[in-house]
């Protein structure tokens, strides 16, 4: 069956889910209706429909204008099976000792590594992204290099794909926390495909802003992977959660957007120890001033 997508872009999150909401009174109604923050830096969010049947591109050209959008594209798109699709794109990912697959891929878990199940619907979090890649390539460093984290938090989990990598290799209890609800039961669900339960621990919270979290604070590693603006602006907050001489990896981060994370870190104490850059993504590795 031929299907159908419109996509636009404009500024600003309120008018980007305003026009997301106006999409699901359109006729023919869209299957879906998707609203994301473009992570390229430019401020811009992208709004988009499935459609089943061709859109009305008179209404959608109307809703783009009066929005302040771009106008939309439209795309037809061919009939394709999309899971095996993704399935074949989707190939395990090697981190170091971690190998992070799909269930259909379950037959290819080498023996000597740290296995982390995610399904392939889930691909932001799949290790296939560099800057889930950059992490775990830094974790996986840190613990080469002799460091064993006793209190670990991730915070902006996703997949918890993180936070389970570190408690495949370490026996404390870890801490995964999202701000978004579905995350958080994402998390939660992996965590238990995993056999990880009562090993990492979900909980819904903004920043460090949760009790548990800061009952548990200071801790000596923490995993940052999200966006340049939240990182800067949870700068103090990860410095006070770090323990002196404590570590965080942050991700997320354009490499262009790099040495301005560098440098507000540093004015909070938490200096950098290592960066590695993945085509357009950096990670970095901070450590906290003894």
């Amino acid at each position: 069956m031929t299907t159908f997508t419109a996509l636009t872009t404009l500024e600003g999150r309120d008018s980007a889910y305003a026009l997301g909401d106006a999409m699901e009174r359109l006729t023919p109604e869209p299957t879906g209706v998707g609203v994301f923050e473009m992570e390229d830096g430019s401020g811009l969010w992208e709004v988009g429909g499935y459609f089943e049947d061709a859109p009305d591109e008179t209404a959608l050209a109307v809703l783009s204008a009066a929005m302040g959008a771009k106008p939309f594209v439209v795309s037809q798109l061919p009939e394709t099976d999309w899971v095996a699709h993704v399935r074949r794109e989707l190939a395990p990912v090697e981190a170091g000792r971690f190998f992070v697959y799909g269930s259909h891929d379950a037959d290819k878990v080498p023996e000597d590594c740290e296995p982390l199940l995610i399904e392939a619907a889930m691909a932001f979090g799949t290790g296939h992204h560099g800057t889930t890649l950059g992490c775990l390539r830094a974790l996986d460093r840190l613990a080469t290099d002799g460091f064993a984290g006793k209190n670990v938090v991730d915070v902006g989990c996703g997949t918890a794909v993180l936070a389970m990598a570190a408690a495949r290799i370490w026996p404390e209890t870890v801490l995964a926390s999202d701000i978004d609800e579905v995350a958080v039961e994402v998390a939660q669900a992996n965590v238990t495909a995993n056999g990880l339960d009562g090993r990492v621990e979900c909980v819904e919270a903004a920043g460090f802003d949760h009790t548990q979290l800061a009952a548990a604070a200071p801790f000596d590693l923490v995993f940052a992977n999200i966006l340049k603006g939240p990182l800067i602006a949870l700068a103090p907050d990860m410095a006070a959660a770090l323990q002196p001489g404590g570590y965080a990896i942050l991700s997320g981060i354009l490499n262009e957007q790099a040495d301005e994370v560098i440098e507000v870190y540093a004015r909070s104490g938490v200096n950098l120890m290592h960066r590695e850059s993945i085509v357009d993504w950096t990670t970095l590795t901070l450590q906290k001033k003894t």
